[in-house]
């Protein structure tokens, strides 16, 4: 089935931003100390954008809260809020996700994407021929990888890499790709 550019776009399934309200850049953990630190797994690319006097927003209520002070131990980091002082107050806050808005995130240079920008993408070969939908992304180190659901159901393996991706539609909602022999 070859789609036109207004066709992709339908297809698509997103809206025109296609963008989640809301961005998981850690998960808090349990209390630590008497000031109110909690340990937080770091889910995030940027961990350096966590600083005194960001806003972030925790749990599925997605409470407001504001960095007061945050250092890294290991691989891990120890932050506070400006909303809680004590740990047992704090301690709400354990297995809590802490979430960024998406349009505070900042834009990444020109060609480059964040996953959640290309998940849901309807990607189409050179003729606009539809291949399928982008469900998820494996990280392998020399470049990332789309795992692309058919129509049928199949799956297929499609890495991002120039010689493959001839271009990304953010706005229309898909990925125009250059099928490498034996792909599919």
């Amino acid at each position: 089935m070859n789609l036109s550019e207004n066709e992709i776009e339908h297809e698509s399934g997103s809206p025109a931003p296609g963008e989640p309200e809301f961005l998981v850049v850690g998960k808090l953990r349990r209390p630590h100390g008497v000031s109110g630190e909690l340990w937080m797994d770091v889910l995030t690319d940027f961990p350096e954008r966590l600083k005194p006097g960001l806003t972030v927003y925790a749990g599925e209520n997605h409470q407001l809260l504001h960095i007061r002070h945050c250092r890294s131990h290991g691989s891990s980091l120890l932050v506070t809020f400006e909303e809680f002082s004590d740990p047992e107050i704090a301690g709400i806050l354990r297995n809590e996700l802490l979430y960024v808005r998406s349009e505070d995130i900042p834009p990444l240079p020109e060609g480059e994407y964040y996953h959640h920008q290309i998940l849901g993408l309807r990607v189409v070969d050179e003729n606009r021929d539809s291949l399928g939908t982008v469900i998820d992304i494996l990280e392998t180190g020399a470049n990332d990888v789309c795992i692309v659901r058919q129509d049928s159901g199949a799956e297929f393996l499609l890495p991002i890499a120039n010689s493959t991706v001839l271009e990304i539609d953010l706005a229309k909602g898909f990925m125009r790709v250059r099928l490498l022999e034996g792909l599919i």
